[in-house]
Parts: C-alpha cells; structure tokens; sequence
C-alpha cells in the first residue's frame, strides 16, 4: 500500500485530478530538488508515487532527492515504470519465457495466472519485414506477403499472448517501426491511474526505446530479462547515475540537417564517455530544435553510449501533441501537470546542477556520414573521397581494408553494361525510425529526388534502392507534397513499414551483385538513414557502411560511389549534358518548410484509429488459446531451457575452476557480433539444425525472427562472419580451438564439446563489449553455450546487465591489465575466485592463470555485478529464476 510519508498527493491545481508534488520535498527541507536535473525529478516522483516501505522506502526517496553533481554512485534506485514497450525479435523470445514461467508454474502445482504482466505491454511488430522485393509497384504488398508466410508461427504465438495476458496488446506488422509509433501514437506524456496524475515513464527492449526522450519521457533500453522483472512487478534497480547536462546554443545553418547534429553529438558524446550516464539536453539551442529532431538525438543515445538522451517538455512537446492529433483535453492535462511540478520549459544555463557540462554551437556543424563501421566514426562530407581513400590502403588492424591498389573497372561475368569498384554503392536505404520519424528530412530527400528527377538524373539499376518509413502517416505526406513519384522514379519505392535494412532485413541484393561480390575481394558500399552500421550487419558481403541523412542517401545512389567530392564533382549529366551539381539539387530552408505544411493531424488520427482495419493478412491468423500455451511443434518456438530443472530452494553459484577460454575477442565487440539479426548461412550449426529439421535455405528467415527457438538461437551465438577470434588468427566468423585437443571447429561445436566435458568456459575481450542493440539473446545464448563469465576491459550497459540477468559474471580488468600484458596466448587454465563470503557489489575478485609451462599469474578484476539486488539475481541463478520464486512463494 502506498505510504506517502512526505504527505505528496496532493490536487493538482486546475483539474479534477491529484498528483504527486514534488514541492513536497522542499517543504520537508530538501531544497536541493530544486536544482535536480529534469530527468532525476521525474525518478523521483515515480519513488515518491511508489512508496510501499519495501520495494520502495523513505530511504530511497530522500537518496535520490540528496543526489550531489559528483559523488561515489552507491546508491540504488527502485524504478517503477508506467509501462513496457517491445518490438518483435526481443519481444517473441519475452512472451515465451513469460509462457514457459507459468508452463512451469501449472507442472509445479500452482496456479499459471500468477503469472502475469502489471503493467501495460505493448508490442510493435516492425523488425520481421525483408526488402526482398524492391523498385517495383507492389513491392510492400510481396514483402508483407514473404513476411506473412515466413512467420505464420510467430504471429499465432503472438496471438495467443494477447488473450492470455490480460495486459499484453500488439500492434501487427505493417503499421510502423515501435519507436515512431509510440513517438506518435502511443506515448501519453500523462498516464493516469485512477485520480492520480503521473508522468508517462517506460522500458524498451530496443535500445532505440531512448527516442521517446525527446517528448519529455523518461525512459531507456532494456534486455528481455529486465522488462520481464519490470512488467512483473519488480522495480528496475539502477545506480544513481551520472547525468551530463549538453548545453546547446545557436541555430543550424541552412541546409544542415538534425542527422548531421546527431552524428556530430555521438562523435563528440562517445569521446566524453558518458556510456552507463544520462545526459540532458538544455539551453536555447535545444528549446530552438523541432520536436522531431529532437527525437533524432534522443534516438541515438545507444550510440553516444548514454542510458537517455533527454529532452524537457517545453511549448515544442504541445505544438508535436496537437500536430500529431492528440485530443486537446490529454494537451490540456500534460501542460497543468508539468507546470504544477515546475519541469515545464526548456532550462538554461545554471538552472540545474550536473555532473559534468558540454557545449555544442549547433552553427558549428557541418554536413557529415558516419562510417565505415561504427555510428561514431564521423566523417565531414566534404573529407569523405580522401578518407575512403585512406581506409582502402591502411592496415586491417588500424581499422582499414589492407589495399596495396584499389579495384577499379570490374564486371560481373555476363554484365558488361555494370562497372564496378571500390567504393562502389550497392546499397541505398531509406530507412530507420532514427530518421523516418522526422519529416524535414524525409520531405528534403523527396525534393532532391524531384531536382534530379527534372534534370534528367537515374540511379544505376543494379543499386539496391529502398524507402522503409516508421509510420504509414509518411506516405501520406509524401503523397501529399507530390514526391513520392519523383522518390519512385530513383527506385525509392515504398517496400515496407519496419525496420528492414537498418536491422540487417536488407534481403539479397540483384543477382549478379550478390553473386560477383560474395567472390571477390570488393569493398562495395551501403548507405543508409538508419544508426548502426556495424560488420555484417547491413548485408554480410558489405564491408563499408555509411549513415547519412534521407537526402544524401538519394545523393550517394545518383552518384553510385562513395567516392566523390561533392564540392568539386558532379553527380552526373542532365539531359542537355550540362554536369549536375549537389547544390544544384540541395532543397532550401523555405522549400523544405512549405513542404510541411503538407502534414495533418487527421492522418495520425485516422492512421492510429484501427489497426486492423484493411488488414486480411493479420485478421486472418488464427491463434490458439488458454492461459497456458501448448508448444506445438515448431522451428520458430520453443519451450526455453531456462526452467527445466527449476526449483523453490536456491543453489547459489561457486567459484569457477579448470576453465579454458572459448573466445579472445578486441574492442568494440557488438551484439550484432555476439547475437546476429541478419540471414542464417546453410553452411553455419544454425542452418544445418533447420536443414536437418526440413527447412530449406529459402525459408531460414533470419535469425532475429527465430529467437523464440533456443536450438537456433545457441548455434547463431558468436556466428557473425566477420567475427574474429583471437584463438584462431587470421580467421573470420564463429569458431574456435578445442584447446586440450588443439582440434578447431565451429564455436557452438566446441562449446558443446566443452560442456561434454564438464569444462567450464570464459570468454576475454578488450573495450566497449557488448555494444549495440539491447539483444537478450546474447547473454542468453552465451549462458547456455556454457560460458561462466566474461573478463573485458570495459563493458556496455544493457549487455552487462543482461549477462548478469542470465547468471553470467561479468568481470572487468584493472587499469594495467589486459589480454596483452598478461601475455595470454589461449593454452591457458583459468580459476575465477570470487571468495569465501556473500558476494558484494563492484568487489574485487581475483583472476588465477596456468599456464602451459607450469608457471601461474593471479590478476585481480573488478566484479561488474553493481547493485545489491543484482548480487541476488545471480544468487538464483539470473533474474528469471529470481522471480519466478517470488511469484509463486507469494501465490
């Protein structure tokens, strides 16, 4: 029951309602709140709302409310969010464990509804969708088709969670991209529970969730795991954070677009650090953004590193409600309560206290790509020729592709007519909700396209061109303004609604590309809209990837090389022959503004008001029902092993002794690396399980879209093809060595063998691991390959939190150490001790290494399990088991 000790709720002045003051803080003499960044006031008042005097204390609130700019971060934070947001590949793998935790409550004699979400979960399906089809007239309407047939399994699961969860509600494929929906459609900004006013908070598991920062709402990207907690009652336990405030001032120029700023930002964000902190945006320069770019910015907070990337409610946040058909009563309701809290407005400099500052001119920025593998390696447009140039003949260990001479003046054999080299672009993608959610760009690309189109300028008919909107109100403008024919006439056809190429769902290139590049040493190039671009991601045969506004995407396809100097060179003849010019085409701040006088509200409205409307594909799945789910066959679901030898009393882990390493690993290893969404190889242990099954290549899907199948999902762990494992130099994809035998093979097949064996396994790797999506699946997969640990030399948030979620230690080296100065070169035996007494939070734990010659080395490691309630949730053996026994010794 709720405590209330500060006396909080109180009427909310100007309504009907009662709210949650944060004045009373101040009045109990804690006056700091006051000077308390936004996003930690709204934290706040969740504790304050949630009271209870145990999940939630007085202790707690007056914690948080005593936080100070710079101190030691010891304090724990019991978050309850409003609701759960999920997108498809993590939420299908979500609602299984959640079907397999009440299958094990029914076996054990209890009763399976206790199992049961408490807050609203909404699912978005929008990762499922291939651009398998493109270029032509019906292209969406044969992708949603191949979707539809691919994943008739999926979907029927999916309905069978809608009417066993009372909860739990989907929003089908073909509607939107789960960021741009809940941008758009679904996010409140005020939630209402009762009487009680209360601000929209949430978790995702996509680690783009953070793009809802741009509305006011606080909320971040979460593994499966943790939104399972989260929907089941439990608080989110984090650390209090750090929260750096980026002061932004000026305007941008003209023809500078918000994905030149945020590339800018993630750059100059990454080198400051500020992974596991929240950083607030404030100053005139952020009350200047529109609401949209501010949602870009907000949106890439995975790839500066930072848990939000958080934007205030201002008059900015109410002129976006009204635009995108919010009811004037919920605009009504978001301006009392943020006034009567005293968060509404933009702050200045000075008005809150951080813990660190930086500052940004938004004049400053210039016209940037990021590239070629990572978000953060931003490149000035006007640097991009020389530094391609560069990367082609620098060494593969600096990060370049080892060219002694570039190719130049290739053929695909009978294809005379297509010339290729490096450089070459092959792909082009309109895609993303980082960029789809703001219609300034996507209106920009559509006018470029319009010039070109005017001029006489094609896109070469062997490039890979495609438009993949977040919202189908996209169309609509489109539509409207009369672009989209010229977008269609460069082969941006409209080929889905989801995330498609950004999420690896680029489906085959034309034929003789995919076959001639799949042979040869050829660099070709992608360019997207979206924000990763890490190996192998986009397509597994391309080496260079690029992140780009809309309208340089359409720019780079007309050029068809990475390779030019826009300045200097053009991006081809118009019809007379008279050479054309980026600045030729390049819209105007004025043409892009009467652009969007094309949006209407009625299109949110009408677009959001039935989702099942016209919808024969969905409507027609039949699903089964019950509150247990019957697990029928199935290469797409599967009961999960993570229950199976279950039980009430707890079994804690012990020390880790004997262990061999079943992976060295460098830097900035990615869960695309650890868990890939993209296609399944017929050669890798994940396409001969599905051959042996009766699957043929044709219908593997992707591995995103079988992670309800923990067979598939095991022997997709670590089997990237440009993975590189140490303990095989100079190899790529996902092996390994079988080290008491020397014998090499296949990583799943060696960590099978190991577990055989009763061996033990860690895996070793050096900064940024775990980068990336918020893929439960990679920590799930590395646990049931049998890895006990994994010793880096720093980690990313989500990732650490997921491993410990599934009962994995992470461990970080100490300054000094790392797998190069011990001199580990993969022979080695390793015992992890983590002592004699109750573990503790961020405790040293000591690292013992045998070596062959019979020497040993003991180095000491820093225990990354953070909280005291993650001490318990790898006491149980990871989050699951951890409430599952609350649940049901509660029932």
């Amino acid at each position: 029951m709720p405590q209330n000790s500060f006396h909080a709720l109180r009427p909310l002045p100007g309504s009907s309602d009662q709210y949650y003051a944060l004045t009373a803080l101040t009045e109990a003499g804690l006056p700091a709140v006051t000077r308390l960044p936004v996003s930690l006031r709204i934290i706040l008042e969740s504790l304050l709302r949630n009271e209870d005097g145990q999940q939630v204390t007085r202790a707690h609130i007056e914690a948080l409310a005593h936080w100070q700019p710079n101190e030691a971060r010891t304090e724990e934070i019991p978050f309850k969010v409003a609701r759960v947001i999920l997108q498809d590949f993590t939420g299908v793998p979500l609602l299984a464990d959640l079907a397999a935790m009440r299958s094990t409550a029914q076996r054990l004699g209890y009763n399976p509804q206790a199992i049961e979400p408490l807050v609203p979960v909404q699912l978005v399906v929008d990762h499922s969708v291939q651009v398998d089809f493109f270029n032509t007239p019906t292209a969406l309407q044969d992708n949603m088709a191949l979707e539809f047939q691919r994943n008739q399994e999926r979907y029927r699961f999916m309905k069978w969670g809608m009417q066993a969860f009372k909860t739990f509600h989907v929003v089908p494929p073909g509607i939107g991209i789960v960021h741009q929906v809940n941008l758009e459609y679904l996010a409140r900004g005020v939630q209402h529970k009762g009487t009680v006013a209360y601000p929209d908070t949430l978790v995702g598991t996509d680690s783009h969730t953070t793009m809802i920062n741009g509305i006011g709402v606080v909320g971040w990207g979460v593994g499966g795991i943790e939104a399972e907690a989260a929907m089941l009652g439990q608080p989110l336990y984090f650390l209090t954070p750090d929260v750096v405030g980026v002061h932004l001032t000026g305007r941008l120029p003209a023809g500078v677009t918000a994905t030149d700023l945020v590339l800018t930002l993630t750059e100059m964000l990454r080198k400051a650090k500020v992974v596991g902190k929240f950083v607030e945006f404030f100053g005139a320069g952020a009350a200047s953004l529109s609401l949209p770019d501010r949602a870009t910015l907000a949106n890439m907070a995975p790839e500066y590193g930072a848990t939000m990337g958080f934007f205030p409610v201002d008059d900015e946040t109410l002129r976006y409600f009204r635009a995108t058909g919010r009811s004037e009563e919920e605009i009504s309701a978001l301006e009392t309560y943020w006034k009567a809290q005293g968060l509404y407005g933009m702050p200045q400099l000075g008005d809150c206290a951080y813990s660190a500052t930086l500052s940004l001119d938004l004049e400053q920025v210039e016209a940037s790509i990021a590239g070629p593998r990572r978000p953060q390696d931003r490149v000035p447009l006007n640097r991009i020729k020389p530094t391609f140039e560069a990367l082609l003949q620098a060494p593969i260990a600096a990060g370049g592709y080892g060219k002694s001479e570039p190719l130049h003046d290739l053929h695909p054999e009978g294809h005379p007519e297509i010339t290729l080299k490096d450089g070459s672009v092959l792909l082009a993608a309109i895609t993303s909700c980082t960029n789809t959610s703001n219609p300034g760009v996507l209106l920009a690309a559509g006018l470029l396209a319009q010039k070109a189109v005017a001029r006489g300028l094609k896109v070469a008919p062997w490039i890979k061109t495609s438009l993949a909107p977040g919202s189908r109100v996209v169309t609509d403008y489109l539509q409207r303004a009369g672009l989209q024919d010229a977008l269609d006439a460069l082969g941006f056809r409209l080929v889905g609604y989801g995330c498609t190429t950004c999420i690896g769902n680029t489906g085959p290139l034309p034929a003789p590309i995919e076959a001639f590049i799949a042979e040869q040493p050829l660099i070709g190039c992608a360019v997207l809209s979206g924000n990763r671009n890490f190996e192998a991601r986009i397509h597994p045969n391309l080496r260079a990837n690029f992140l780009m506004s809309p309208p340089l995407v359409v720019a780079f396809a007309l050029a068809g090389r990475i390779t030019i100097d826009f300045a200097h060179e053009p991006l081809g003849q118009d019809t007379e022959g008279q050479a054309v010019y980026l600045q030729d085409l390049w819209p105007s701040t004025s043409e892009v503004a009467r652009a969007l006088e094309n949006l209407s509200p009625e299109d949110y409205r009408r677009r959001y008001a039935d989702f099942t409307q016209d919808h024969p594909l969905w409507n027609g799945i039949a699903a089964p029902t019950g509150t247990t789910y019957a697990w029928e066959p199935s290469t797409y679901i599967a009961e999960p092993p993570f229950f199976a030898d279950f039980s009430l009393t707890v079994t804690p882990p012990t020390s880790i002794r004997g262990a061999y390493a079943l992976a060295f690993f460098g830097d900035s290893i990615t869960t695309d690396h650890i868990s890939p969404a993209g296609s399944i190889k017929p050669s890798s242990p994940a396409g001969r399980y599905l051959q042996a099954q009766g699957i043929v290549p044709e219908d593997f899907n992707s591995y995103g879209s079988r992670r309800g199948h923990h067979e598939i999902m095991m022997r997709g762990t670590f089997a990237n093809v440009r993975l590189r494992n140490l303990l095989l130099p100079g190899t790529e994809g996902g092996v390994s060595r079988h080290i008491p035998s020397g014998e090499a093979g296949s990583l799943y097949e060696v960590a099978m063998r190991y577990q055989a064996e009763g061996i033990s396994t860690l895996i070793f790797a050096g900064e940024e691991y775990g980068t990336g999506s918020s893929r439960d699946w990679a920590a799930k997969g590395t646990r049931l390959l049998g890895v006990r640990a994994v010793v880096a030399q720093s980690f990313e948030r989500i990732h650490r939190s997921n491993l410990v979620g599934m009962g994995v230690l992470p461990c970080q080296f100490l300054p000094g150490h790392d797998l190069n100065t011990l001199e580990l070169n993969g022979d080695e035996i390793f015992d992890l001790e983590t002592g004699t007494g109750p573990l503790q939070p961020q405790q040293r734990v000591s690292l013992t290494i045998h070596r062959r010659d019979g020497s040993q080395t003991t180095c000491p490691l820093l225990l990354r399990i953070d909280t005291p309630v993650e001490v318990d949730y790898y006491r149980h053996g990871g989050i699951l088991p951890f409430v599952l026994r609350q649940l049901l010794t509660s029932a």
